[in-house]
């Protein structure tokens, strides 16, 4: 098969993803988005109650249905309190790793529909004034959000509308250059521009997967409950997230990774091993690996009691939850991967 993916509506899909703010619980503008990409292309795009996505393309056979999943929902913040001086206390949402966050521009959303703007700092921010400024370890009980306005005590950001519970969304620095995909949150949206990718192959070529196919896009994964809900039809399910890169592990930024265990335990042999002989076969960069601290989507499946067999899949990843990156070699060889798992 000639797979002649469209490169520069990888990246596009995959900017326009990124720089729309979604941590998990505030999805419902990215998932517009999806719906209306999903309906260009002629593919059924259903809602679920919990705000995530099922995308139906119709199959050749309908002996049975497969689904493929990725999340679109990223780490981020909350208000958690408004200092007597004017700034924000935080909670996080999902994982972020927090020294990477200060000094991080970022934005926050109020309930009435105002955005504002801030950074994250330490609560000793001025090397000419605090003794502590660069040793000061960074976690939430240490770090705060300067707000862009004449803010002066506690009142004046109460008057702007702020409030506990208001979403903080952390300006993922989004850049493309030379074929590396450098943002925050390509864990997962990396991965959604990726499963867009295949459709709009699919579409231009007048292709059908073999089976009749739902694509899961989950927007609770960071928490843990992401694909907890899935169609009762679907009797295997790949996830499509991110592959780790680092000590122990043979992923690369160039490479789709074949999960093989995960923290919830190893995925489908069989599955897994159709995978391999997939990329194997077909001369894909592939790297298997194991990864002791990660979950997803089809654990939060298969925990939620659903009898599908599952695997993990993705392009490789470095620094995952802080300043990510990934080469479109990696993006490419998945959407590779992809193709012949639904096709073959």
């Amino acid at each position: 098969m000639n797979f002649d993916f469209d490169k520069s509506y990888v990246f596009e899909t995959a900017k326009k993803l990124l720089l729309t703010d979604s941590p998990s619980g505030y999805t419902h503008h990215v998932m517009d988005l999806i719906a209306s990409w999903t309906e260009s292309f002629g593919y059924d795009f259903e809602k679920t109650h919990k705000g995530g996505g099922i995308i139906t393309i119709e199959g050749h056979d309908h002996m049975k249905t497969v689904g493929l999943a990725a999340h679109v929902d990223t780490l981020g913040a909350m208000v958690r309190s408004v200092t007597s001086t004017g700034t924000l206390r935080f909670t996080l949402v999902g994982g972020p790793i927090v020294p990477t966050l200060d000094s991080e521009y970022c934005k926050i959303h109020t309930r009435d529909g105002k955005t504002y703007h801030g950074t994250f700092l330490s609560t000793a921010p001025a090397a000419h004034v605090h003794k502590e400024a660069s040793t000061l370890a960074r976690t939430p009980d240490t770090m705060e959000i300067r707000l862009d306005e004449p803010v002066k005590n506690k009142e004046d950001v109460l008057k702007l509308g702020i409030g506990v519970g208001d979403f903080i969304c952390i300006d993922p620095k989004t850049t493309v250059i030379n074929d590396f995909l450098k943002s925050r949150f390509i864990d997962d949206k990396g991965s959604v521009a990726i499963l867009f990718g295949v459709m709009e192959f699919l579409n231009r070529h007048g292709l059908k997967p073999k089976y009749k196919t739902k694509i899961l896009i989950s927007n609770y994964e960071e928490v843990g409950h992401g694909s907890s809900f899935i169609p009762e039809d679907i009797s295997e399910l790949m996830a499509v997230d991110m592959g780790c890169i680092g000590e122990d592990l043979t992923c690369t930024e160039y490479d789709v990774s074949i999960c093989a265990k995960d923290s919830g335990g190893p995925y489908d042999y069989h599955l897994t091993g159709d995978l391999i002989q997939y990329a194997k076969e077909n001369e894909l960069n592939y790297a298997v690996d194991i990864y002791p601290f990660y979950g997803s989507d089809v654990g939060a499946a298969l925990r939620a009691g659903h009898n599908i067999k599952g695997a993990l899949i993705g392009p490789g990843v470095h620094a995952s939850h802080g300043m990510e990156r990934t080469h479109y070699t990696a993006m490419e060889n998945t959407m590779k991967l992809i193709a012949l798992y639904l096709t073959e």
